[in-house]
């Protein structure tokens, strides 16, 4: 009889992992990693640090510190005292009506003013998934007609404004908003048409994305304001804000279609089988299956998309309608203001900036609910 030896078993081993690093500890890590790695970046970011600082520090000195906010009527020598170490912040409470409403009559103002603060809550209440319904159509027609009363007028006692009175904010937004919201629907068609099976349709959209995205919109703006009415009957004039905007939804729509297209072909090819052995129609199975799958991959290029038209509408400048950045370019002619056009332009920014800073916010909540899904 063999006897086997017994071995005693090692008491388990202490973990030797180190202790979690607390949160400060962390951000020194990521900061060592990333700003300080070796001696060569090391010297770059202490040289780009300082840089920042300098100019973090100048930009205080002139639009905080030496800045001049008020000034006696229209007296500007307190500005030109300091011109060239501190802004003059007076000029935006002094033009800042003509820069948002243009030459809209002044005691009218309240209804431009009230046009856009519709804009504003039609865009707040659009981006919430609670109120994607059928009954939002409705709102949005009732939202653009309440504004094209506002700005016409003609009723309820307030006096007819002529659309050529029309400028600033109001303008940038009618533009921009009945740009995408026909331009979409439009470019979701012919990305549709540049897939289907008919030669006729599918060429038609190939030769119409083609021709728009083929030429500058700067063309399609003169071209709609100076050589189309020469193709109209004697007496037919159209207005040529409504000239712009047809301009607009068709540059809009040869974009947005390419865009789409793209995310039409990230679609697998099963799901438009599974689609058709369902028995579902064409329409049906693009409005239920691919479209949706479809504008889901495209997102952040879509909202890049819109993002630049938004800021696209300022070449109108050209044709003479007057938008948000020639209301501030022809706010700063008066002689006593004519230097002080940093601020102005400055203030205009702002705007444009919380218009697109939103937009890229929200694309970057729509990212998030449908990576969550």
């Amino acid at each position: 009889m063999s006897s086997i030896a017994h071995v005693p078993q090692d008491p388990l081993p202490i973990s030797r992992s180190r202790a979690p690093r607390t949160l400060g500890g962390q951000i020194i890590a990521l900061v060592r990693a990333n700003l300080f790695p070796s001696i060569p970046s090391s010297i770059a970011t202490l040289l780009m640090l300082a840089v920042l600082g300098k100019a973090c520090v100048s930009l205080w000195q002139w639009g905080v510190a030496n800045a001049v906010w008020t000034v006696s009527g229209s007296d500007t020598s307190a500005c030109r005292a300091v011109h060239g170490l501190g802004a003059c912040w007076a000029v935006i409470p002094e033009k800042y009506r003509f820069i948002l409403f243009g030459t809209y009559p002044f005691d009218e103002q309240w209804r431009p003013a009230l046009a856009v603060a519709i804009f504003i809550a039609l865009f707040a209440v659009s981006s919430r998934r609670s109120f994607w319904r059928k009954e939002l159509i409705l709102f949005w027609a009732a939202a653009l007609v309440a504004i094209g009363l506002l700005m016409w007028g003609g009723i309820l006692g307030m006096s007819f404004v002529t659309q050529d009175r029309w400028g600033g904010l109001p303008v940038t937004l009618i533009l921009a908003t009945f740009g995408l919201a026909f331009g979409f629907p439009l470019g979701i068609l012919v990305a549709l048409g540049r897939r289907s099976k008919l030669p006729a349709i599918r060429s038609l959209c190939v030769l119409y994305v083609e021709l728009i995205r083929g030429v500058p919109l700067i063309s399609l703006l003169f071209m709609a304001s100076v050589m189309f009415p020469l193709f109209m009957p004697d007496g037919v004039n159209i207005d040529k804000l409504l000239r712009a905007q047809i301009a607009f939804i068709l540059y809009a729509g040869a974009y947005l279609a390419e865009v789409v297209r793209g995310g039409l072909q990230a679609v697998p090819q099963g799901q438009y089988e599974a689609a058709d052995a369902i028995g579902l129609s064409y329409w049906q199975k693009n409005a239920l299956i691919v479209l949706p799958q479809a504008i889901r991959h495209v997102i952040p290029p879509l909202v890049n998309t819109f993002i630049a038209f938004f800021k696209d509408t300022s070449l109108v400048l050209i044709i003479g309608i007057f938008d948000l950045l020639t209301t501030a370019k022809t706010a700063i002619v008066d002689p006593a203001w004519q230097s002080f056009s940093v601020e102005v332009y400055v203030f205009v920014g702002v705007i444009y900036f919380v218009f697109c800073f939103a937009m890229s916010r929200y694309s970057r909540s729509l990212e998030a609910q449908q990576e969550a899904n």
